[in-house]
């Protein structure tokens, strides 16, 4: 029960979305007070004992407890390393895996010094690295490299006076002697600073680097400041007609973000300005009116369905028109934050003028990798989903995806964007 109340009291990935490494764990100016590479997987049961170690972190008022770990379940919390008092409830310092997401809590006699968690989430399956990091100044939080979450409190180890326990894959205290948090799956990495790295120097420590640009949307989702998301481009986007009568999928999105991610983040807007019929020249022509009006911090573009069929936008104007779009959105003022969705495929058969949208997809994606952008790539992923061909089920007339390919489009934007929780509504929605 006492995390379920922390975490009610804390409201307060693929090639496009990361960079890999050259070498991971690479050697850095700094070295660890704490460093320990178990590369081991635990089973919800099995933890390490790092007791002996505890007087190199117990006094330390700064520094970074720094992760490398891989999840096989979705637990309401899973500890990847505690330094605790096992002889009182509620004085331990924890880096945890919440519910999928990234908490550091540190409390003493039961007194709350700090508790924050993401709303970006971690228990994918996939190997990360987090990161905590602690100075005068506050605390940033870091995963794969990039920061995505800052607050103002600045607790750290020496916040917690009295810890005598250091383990990982568990939290030890007076009222669960045999232990309480365990993890499940593969953790292998812990290590402790004595100072709060810089970004580069976290990026070096991680397994891989998420592009600039999503960890400043992974930023805004954890932020409690409002922001505004912007979605565009044609009558799928639109949800013209073919959803009939279900939400669309920047709807589905809106619903995640504004209700289901909790105050204050329905005070987030999401617009959509797709314009049926719509090609890339149209937005480039008509971009004052349908971005740059809504001062949005992310905009999400999916187009290329009309651009194939037209002939004044043959490959090479789609190409140039994609990097005109990325520079006008990050020319907005503030530094607005470009995010490219490919198209889902048709049938060719009953459109046979868009048999080369595999093409104008593949052109996104070569736009994205060269210039750096976010990229969810729908396209590769319903021909994956439909086992090398075109899903028909998931069109209302061969092109436009019905409600059940909306859902569809949602879900993956979900995922990629790391805020999928299996039990939210629009994550576990299935429409009949």
């Amino acid at each position: 029960m006492r995390r379920r109340t922390l975490l009610l009291a804390a409201g307060t990935l693929t090639a496009s979305l990361a960079t890999p490494l050259s070498r991971a764990f690479a050697a850095t100016a700094t070295v660890p007070v704490l460093d320990h590479r178990s590369e081991r997987v635990y089973d919800g049961r099995s933890y390490t004992d790092l007791s002996s170690e505890i007087e190199k972190i117990r006094s330390l008022s700064s520094g970074t407890v720094l992760a490398t770990f891989s999840t096989t379940s979705r637990n309401l919390a899973m500890t990847l390393i505690s330094a605790s008092d096992p002889t009182r409830p509620a004085t331990e310092v924890t880096v945890c895996v919440s519910a999928g997401r990234l908490q550091f809590s540190v409390r003493h006699n039961g007194v709350v010094q700090q508790n924050h968690l993401t709303r970006t989430m971690y228990d994918d399956g996939a190997l990360h690295t987090v990161a905590i990091a602690v100075d005068g100044t506050g605390t940033t939080f870091y995963a794969d490299g990039r920061p995505v979450l800052t607050t103002p409190q600045a607790h750290f180890y020496g916040g917690a006076p009295g810890l005598t326990a250091l383990n990982i894959a568990r939290n030890l205290d007076g009222d669960h002697p045999g232990g309480e948090w365990f993890y499940t799956g593969a953790i292998q990495r812990v290590a402790v600073y004595d100072r709060a790295l810089t970004e580069q120097e976290i990026a070096t420590e991680s397994v891989r680097v998420d592009l600039a640009d999503f960890g400043r949307i992974s930023s805004i989702l954890n932020s409690d400041t409002p922001a505004v998301w912007l979605t565009t481009g044609d009558s799928i986007t639109h949800g013209a007609l073919w959803t009939n009568g279900w939400r669309s999928y920047p709807e589905h999105f809106q619903e995640r973000v504004r209700w289901e991610l909790g105050k204050p983040k329905n005070s987030d807007f999401v617009i959509d300005t797709g314009v049926s019929g719509s090609t890339t020249h149209d937005l480039v022509t008509k971009f004052a009116e349908r971005v740059s009006a809504f001062g949005p911090e992310v905009v999400s573009i999916m187009l290329g369905t009309n651009d194939v069929a037209t002939a004044s936008t043959r490959p090479d104007v789609y190409r140039a028109n994609l990097r005109g779009l990325v520079a006008k959105v990050r020319a907005l003022p503030g530094g607005a934050i470009p995010l490219l969705q490919t198209p889902n495929p048709v049938d060719v058969n009953r459109w046979p003028n868009r048999i080369a949208l595999g093409d104008y997809a593949r052109i996104m994606r070569e736009v994205a990798a060269e210039l750096h952008v976010v990229l969810i790539d729908h396209h590769k992923h319903w021909l994956e989903a439909g086992g090398g061909t075109v899903p028909l089920g998931l069109l209302g007339d061969g092109l436009h995806p019905d409600q059940r390919g909306h859902l569809l489009l949602a879900q993956k934007m979900i995922r990629d964007l790391r805020i999928y929780d299996p039990a939210s509504r629009v994550c576990s929605l299935s429409i009949p």
